[in-house]
Order: structure tokens, then C-alpha cells, then sequence
């Protein structure tokens, strides 16, 4: 999900940076298609995995994507993280960690 996130951010800004009013052309670029794809091999894994465990127990899981996403715009994007995403990602990481103990 966090790199799906990534790719859409890219869309986002080649799309702005064509200089080019958007229009639907505009938006079917290699970053848009590829976090589609992506998106939509994922959802067909959440699928499958959802046979073997209870959504209630998989799904505090995808709060993963609030840490990782920031992460990736950090490191790929240049993006800032102050210290009150830290504190944040402490919180879901331990949310994560209660929630899975049921």
C-alpha cells in the first residue's frame, strides 16, 4: 500500500509538472498505471489471505501503511518527518502490537 502511495505521489507530480491542463490523457501515466496495478494485485491478496484469517485479527494490520508511507516520501521524496511522527508511529506500532495479542 505504502509504495502505491509512492506511485500515486509521482502521478500526482508528473501530471503537475507537464505543464498541461489535466485532462484524461494526462493522467494515464506509468506511475498512475503502475499504483493501479499494484493496488489492484493487493486487493486480490487481501482476498486470498482473508480466507485463512479473521478480518478483525488482519485488518489493525493495514495501519502498517501510516508508518511505512511516511517512510517512503522520507526517503524517496525528500519529504520531512518531525518528531511528531515519530511519536505517532510509536502509537500505532504499539496499537498494533495490543490489538494482535487478542
Amino acid at each position: 500500500m505504502a509504495a502505491g502511495q509512492v506511485l500515486f505521489k509521482l502521478a500526482a507530480t508528473s501530471i503537475e509538472q507537464s505543464g498541461r491542463a489535466p485532462n484524461a490523457l494526462a493522467y494515464l501515466n506509468i506511475y498512475l498505471v503502475s499504483g493501479l496495478l499494484l493496488y489492484g494485485g493487493l486487493t486480490v491478496l487481501w482476498v486470498w489471505l482473508l480466507r485463512f484469517i479473521p478480518l478483525s485479527r488482519a485488518y489493525p494490520f493495514v495501519a502498517l501503511a501510516f508508518v511505512f508511507t511516511p517512510l517512503l516520501a522520507h526517503f524517496l521524496l525528500q519529504e520531512e518527518l518531525g518528531a511528531t511522527y515519530f511519536i505517532g508511529l510509536a502509537l500505532i506500532v504499539l496499537g498494533i502490537i495490543v490489538l494482535s495479542q487478542q
